[in-house]
């Protein structure tokens, strides 16, 4: 017999991704249905997926283990977002007004708004109210059924500031369910002190805070903004060759508004991913879709700017490259925090399919994190990490729209959220 704590019973739809690993170009077209399933977990991992008459006879519930009754239910693997700047402080809705009115992000910037607004908010708050503010919207976040995600740092750009940022995520990852995969991205912008220096501020995040951060071991990934007004392929490609030669993995802003060669250097470096790319030209998409980089697409960011223009998702596709959906929440130029929404912007602005918006918000989200081997679909081995849907079949999904269909969510095996409302323990 199989020992397990959970069992989960008469799912009437299982959804999983195309694959367990990653759903490349046509793969991502395709989900694996199964019907009136049982699932099974022990210390949160996953040990049983059959019939229920497979799971009446090969099961044995532990005393005290939970047993829940799905039947109601279309159940999904745990969102992935590979795409957040979590830990800033404050908000920008008045310049968002203002930008619809008409005034440009520069005037807006030379007001004291933009990103240096928020890292001046970022550097006045504590550590404990940064960590309250991460709890609440980590909260927000897991009612719309995203499990783990990524998380940046970048509005502090000084020392104290990003340590800041990065143990904030280290402390609130102990005391909520949501997985968190912290980034250090302090070349995020230029400080106004380095302006026109824009490698001796590399040289600075690389022989003052960078060395911290891996010492105190709060960061596995390093992340860099190339772009036109930011920083150039060159200092791009110095900096994150250091960064890897030091231990960590990359990843890169990519292409967000003019192209200029970053996605194919993320490839040529093999950054884990490549994020934004609505400019990416079809030379890069050839490179980086032989490449094994992700293509992080952030519909958000076209949605919430009003670009007028998304990232090239049925090209990368159709190269057999790999794309995964991100937020992108940010207080500036994405505030949004689901990945339900995100999946259905990515189905009615980027002209994906329904599948292939779920393989990028489940499966390819977790490879472009590098934690595909434990989440991203449910199979042996694997994190209970699941969603119960009030929908009656995965369609419905993108059918539906302006609700949140999340009734229940699994977290390693714990029962989080019931009836829609967060489980305090």
């Amino acid at each position: 017999m199989t020992a397990v704590d959970a069992i989960i019973r008469n799912i009437s739809q299982l959804v999983n991704p195309g694959s367990d690993r990653v759903a490349r170009g046509q793969e991502s077209g395709s989900l694996r249905i199964q019907e009136n399933v049982c699932i099974g977990a022990r210390q949160g991992m996953i040990n049983f997926i059959g019939s229920e008459a497979d799971c009446r006879s090969q099961c044995q519930l532990e005393p005290g283990g939970l047993e829940l009754d799905a039947g109601a239910y279309v159940a999904l693997p745990g969102l992935v977002d590979p795409h957040t700047h979590l830990p800033f402080a404050g908000t920008r809705q008045d310049e968002f007004s203002l930008k619809l009115q008409g005034v440009s992000y520069q005037e807006i910037a030379n007001r004291g708004g933009g990103i240096k607004g928020t890292v001046a908010k970022t550097r006045a708050i504590s550590l404990e109210d940064l960590i309250a503010v991460c709890r609440q919207r980590l909260d927000q976040m897991l009612l719309c059924g995203t499990t783990t995600l990524e998380a940046k740092s970048g509005y502090g750009l000084d020392l104290e500031t990003e340590l800041k940022q990065l143990q904030a995520l280290r402390i609130v990852a102990e005391q909520h369910p949501v997985t968190i995969v912290p980034t250090f991205m302090g070349a995020h912008e230029i400080p106004d002190a380095f302006r026109g220096k824009n490698r001796d501020f590399l040289d600075l995040l690389l022989g003052d805070i960078l060395p911290k951060v891996q010492e105190k071991q709060l960061a596995d990934f390093v992340d860099i903004f190339c772009e036109d007004g930011y920083f150039s392929y060159d200092e791009a490609e110095y900096y994150l060759s250091q960064a890897a030669a030091r231990g960590f993995k990359i990843k890169m802003h990519a292409d967000e508004f003019t192209s200029n060669g970053a996605a194919e250097l993320a490839a040529r470096l093999s950054a884990v991913s490549a994020e934004h790319l609505i400019a990416i030209s079809d030379e890069e998409i050839a490179k980086i879709a032989a490449s094994k980089t992700a293509c992080v697409l952030l519909p958000g960011v076209s949605f919430f700017l009003k670009l007028g223009r998304y990232a090239p998702a049925q090209k990368i596709l159709a190269a057999d490259g790999i794309v995964a959906l991100g937020t992108d929440f940010n207080p500036g130029s994405s505030m949004i925090s689901s990945q339900l929404l995100i999946f259905h912007l990515a189905v009615f602005q980027m002209g994906l399919t329904i599948e292939q918006a779920l393989n990028a918000v489940t499966i390819n989200a977790a490879y472009a994190i590098d934690r595909q081997h434990q989440v991203g679909s449910l199979a042996l081995g694997k994190k209970l990490d699941l969603l119960l849907l009030d929908i009656p079949d995965y369609q419905y999904l993108a059918y539906h729209l302006g609700i949140n269909p999340v009734h229940t969510v699994f977290k390693a095996g714990k029962l989080v959220v019931q009836n829609r409302q967060i489980i305090v323990e």
